[in-house]
């Protein structure tokens, strides 16, 4: 086989999967994840579902890799949001940061549903998911390492119960920062997830107006929250 011969096949291979993933997607804002169909993606792109399988063999490698694709999106909208701040203060950097995730959540509420929402029955992310999955909490948990090594942060005292789980979690995820300050990561990490899927979902509806005055404050108490100070 020729090299070019060879050289369009994978550009037909990457077309056909970048269309694979499109119609996925737009069922997803259809339907839903739970209700994703092999047959039903082949349908509507005039395929074969025996062609399809060759791309992905079942509906959970599909759902990986979208849930992947929309991780690593979200990932990269943080970072390149932080890296037009990364000399600036720390809470500059924090909030900058969380409200490139907010963004990133309402311009693709269905993806963000995908990898935030209910779980979807009958599917369980397998490993492969972690390390894209994983970019927005190491960008925030890079933050505050800065803001440690620079001048400190404002470390609260852990209650005596929470100290062993502190200790584990930030064994397994940052070792170099006090577990107390892991501590309010992981607790910053889950608000701010909650605070974007409020919003995403519509349980704001009636209870904030400005959503984006409220947010910028609310992301501001949870790098208050970590032990970010204001100057450094």
């Amino acid at each position: 086989m020729s090299s070019a011969t060879s050289g369009a096949r994978a550009r037909a291979r990457v077309e056909v999967t970048a269309a694979i993933k499109d119609e996925a997607r737009r069922q997803l804002a259809g339907d839903g994840a739970a209700k994703l169909s092999l047959r039903a993606v082949a349908r509507e792109l005039g395929m074969v579902s025996s062609a399809l399988y060759r791309y992905f063999p079942s509906r959970d490698e599909l759902l990986t890799a979208l849930i992947i694709d929309a991780y690593d999106s979200l990932g990269a909208a943080a970072e390149a949001a932080h890296a037009e701040v990364a000399t600036s203060a720390p809470v500059r950097r924090w909030t900058v940061t969380c409200e490139a995730v907010r963004s990133w959540a309402l311009a693709h509420p269905h993806e963000y549903a995908l990898i935030y929402g209910s779980p979807v029955p009958g599917y369980s992310a397998p490993q492969s998911t972690v390390e894209a999955a994983a970019r927005v909490g190491l960008l925030l948990i890079g933050i505050v390492r800065d803001a440690h090594r620079a001048r400190g942060v404002a470390v609260r005292k852990l209650p005596a119960g929470l100290r062993s789980e502190a200790e584990r979690m930030a064994a397994d995820l940052a070792p170099d920062l006090p577990p107390a300050v892991i501590a309010a990561m992981v607790a910053a990490w889950a608000q701010l997830f909650g605070l974007v899927g409020f919003e995403v979902f519509g349980q704001f509806n009636r209870v904030v107006e400005d959503r984006s005055e409220f947010f910028s404050y609310a992301a501001t108490q949870l790098a208050h929250g970590v032990g970010l100070l204001e100057q450094e």
